[in-house]
């Protein structure tokens, strides 16, 4: 299966609550955290889920920081 990923920086202190919510919403995305300590992450999202994982994190984004990185995996993140 060939995946979307996205890459994301968040609040470091809500790394785990992002995860979790994407637990719930089984089969939409996998999370993965590539730096904890600057809170970069990137979203493994499957086909056809697109929408779904980036509406879950916009409203993510009204409770803490959530900022949108550039694609490349070995992109700057601080």
């Amino acid at each position: 299966m060939n995946t979307t990923k996205r890459y994301y920086r968040v609040d470091r202190r809500y790394i785990n609550r992002v995860r979790f919510v994407f637990e719930a919403y089984e089969g939409v995305a996998v999370v993965t955290t590539l730096d904890a300590g600057s809170g970069a992450i990137v979203l493994s999202i499957a086909p056809g889920c697109e929408d779904t994982a980036e509406a879950v994190m916009l409203d993510l984004g009204r409770h803490f920081m959530v900022e949108p990185r550039p694609a490349a995996p070995n992109c700057e993140i601080n």
